[in-house]
């Protein structure tokens, strides 16, 4: 039996407050402000001298939990055009190839995370460049000053969790990449980022109501599913894996991720299993949904318009085969209560201009696991991104499943901010 999730609770103003006790979602709104406050510090911490030497040999990664994201973005936009590997690295040990040659990035809000502190510290030991981001009363902060090395601080916006402080923390590593001719992320296109982030905090505010909002609706939708999370590129990849990240540690939901081509048998090969109507374990399927970022159109509701139009937001729809499957004659007292369906949330890059062979080939594939999932009962949802440079599009998705995570974990009766396990874990550990 699916978790029950309280609809009316998404649209109680003082509910939403008092079960988020730490503003998660007042936090996640101040993605646009972060970034923008990121420039600001990367530039007064002089982060333009890292031009003041030869482009380094190799750039490595650390950042863990919740920052670990900014690893897999630097990668991911790096890995096209950048004329040196770029590499991630959670812990210990450092690569022994790690020299003076190279330059390491470690990323902390705390400046503590053990990880990259100790990776900070064995590089700058080896004597290698030192690019840090966190709280700058820290002892990763420290670690940098000795090294000659640049740190930016983490100023006030958003400082609760690293979960809500993505763009705090990935703003300057950007700003960074960028001045060494890794990637492609001049001003103009963080202040395109910062714009995007803006619009979709408006779309996915706590007072605009359940059956409008975006977030909100897929929220309701995944709390029905036993959700497996899949991305059709590279770049839904990430977003897939901090959808993942994110129902796990705010709305405590276990979902698995995959990117396509290379998760497509195993995304697939879950078709079969008890939680669709293939499998032959439970009884009805569920209505395909639609998201997209920009309008929404129901086959029940009014439709409703919005002003963004680069970007598509949620349509929900029942289709013409919704009810295939479903046993309208089963007892949930003798047959027992139907487990919840497998859910297929597919996040989908827009789309390719022009459209090139590969792209048209991702499509199609990406169409035909939607298809196989239709076909077995599987509850699809879809969020595509708006089109702009690959880190606004990253942020279309970022944006959707934070705010989706947090309004789950609130919409059953969870903190999204507190996980009494988690405070347990640590003291145990300390």
């Amino acid at each position: 039996m699916a978790p029950y999730i309280d609809e009316a609770l998404l649209d109680d103003p003082e509910e939403l407050t008092r079960k988020d006790s730490r503003g998660t979602l007042r936090a996640l709104a101040s993605a646009g402000a972060q970034v923008r406050e990121g420039l600001t510090l990367g530039y007064e911490a002089g982060i333009d001298r890292l031009t003041d030497q030869e482009r380094p040999r190799s750039v490595l990664v650390a950042a863990t939990g919740g920052s670990s994201i900014v690893a897999d973005v630097l990668e991911l936009l790096a890995e096209p055009g950048s004329p040196v590997p770029v590499q991630a690295r959670r812990n210990l040990p450092l690569p022994g190839w790690v020299g003076p040659l190279d330059l390491v990035v470690a990323v902390s809000l705390s400046g503590r995370a053990p990880g990259p502190l100790a990776v900070a510290a064995e590089a700058a030991r080896r004597g290698a460049r030192l690019l840090t981001v966190g709280a700058d009363d820290s002892p990763l902060a420290e670690v940098c000053r000795r090294a000659r090395g640049i740190h930016v601080g983490t100023g006030q916006t958003a400082r609760a969790s690293s979960r809500t402080a993505l763009w705090t923390l990935l703003t300057p590593v950007l700003v960074g990449a960028d001045r060494l001719g890794l990637l492609d992320a001049p001003q103009s296109v963080l202040e395109q980022v910062a714009d995007r982030l803006d619009e979709r905090a408006e779309d996915l505010r706590p007072s605009s109501e359940a059956f409008v909002n975006p977030a909100k609706i897929l929220a309701v939708q995944l709390a029905e599913t036993v959700p497996v999370v899949l991305g059709d590129g590279p770049l839904g990849g990430v977003a897939a894996a901090r959808a993942s990240a994110m129902l796990a540690r705010t709305a405590r939901i276990p979902a698995p991720f995959g990117e396509l081509p290379d998760a497509a048998s195993g995304i697939v090969a879950c078709f079969d299993g008890p939680y669709t109507t293939i499998g032959g374990r439970r009884h009805g399927t569920y209505d395909e949904s639609r998201i997209r970022l920009g309008d929404i159109d129901t086959s029940s509701w009014e439709p409703h318009h919005f002003d963004e139009p680069d970007g598509e937001l949620m349509e929900r729809a029942n289709g013409p085969e919704g009810g295939r499957g479903r046993d309208v004659f089963a007892d949930p007292y003798l047959d027992g209560p139907a487990p919840p369906a497998l859910g297929l949330l597919m996040l989908r890059d827009a789309p390719a201009a022009p459209a090139t062979p590969e792209s048209v080939q991702a499509e199609s594939l990406t169409e035909a696991v939607l298809t196989t999932a239709r076909e077995a009962g599987v509850r699809v949802m879809e969020v595509r991104a708006g089109e702009g440079d690959p880190v606004v599009r990253l942020a279309d998705h970022v944006a959707v499943v934070d705010f989706t995570a947090t309004y789950l974990a609130i919409g059953l009766g969870l903190d999204p901010s507190v996980s009494p396990h988690v405070a347990d874990l640590r003291d145990r550990t300390r």
